[in-house]
């Protein structure tokens, strides 16, 4: 259901980044094309490297390549996109998104998105459960970005509740059904 679809996995600084590295094995291997663009606090928690080895495409961090000045155009990206799933999609990430501000090129590039946006939340459970976050995350809703509920368990911070980033198989399970029924549309 995935072969020849082009996703954009943008990925943002929390723990949960560590699970990107297996949607995007499952991606790739489900015959997606996949663009990596991470946060740069992404970085602090998985690597470039990782992430490019994996989707076999170099990985995007900033608005130009500073090795030789090279563009990664945030436009032409959003043009190519299929679909756009940012996971994990942190607080922070997720309250850019819903106010409209671009200070890095995931945001940029989500801004830019004419495709279907798709966010797996996490974060510790009383940011979740925060009123700023449940106001970004109606918004986000409102605006048609597909929100990937998260489960229930422990967290990074020790403590247990809701927040945990969903298990990489069902963030793809979410994709390939939104393209099964596009396919079955048409």
């Amino acid at each position: 259901m995935l072969r020849g679809k082009n996703i954009i996995l943008g990925i943002t600084g929390g723990i949960a980044a560590y699970k990107s590295a297996s949607i995007t094995r499952m991606l790739v291997k489900s015959g997606a094309d996949v663009k990596v663009i991470m946060t740069p606090y992404a970085k602090e928690f998985i690597t470039p490297l990782t992430m490019a080895t994996l989707s076999k495409n170099p990985v995007l961090v900033d608005f130009f390549d500073p090795e030789d000045g090279r563009w990664n155009s945030h436009v032409d990206l959003a043009l190519w996109a299929d679909a756009f799933l940012v996971a994990p999609a942190t607080a922070n990430t997720m309250a850019k998104m819903a106010h409209g501000i671009a200070d890095n090129l995931l945001l940029t590039t989500y801004l830019s998105a004419r495709c279907s946006v798709f966010a797996a939340p996490a974060m510790d459970l009383d940011m979740y459960k925060h009123e700023a976050t449940r106001d970004n995350l109606q918004k986000l809703l409102e605006r048609g970005v597909e929100l990937i509920e998260p489960g229930t368990g422990f967290l990074a911070s020790g403590l247990e509740g809701k927040g945990r980033m969903a298990e990489p198989e069902d963030i793809v399970k979410v994709l390939k059904n939104f393209f099964s029924k596009k396919k079955n549309q048409k």
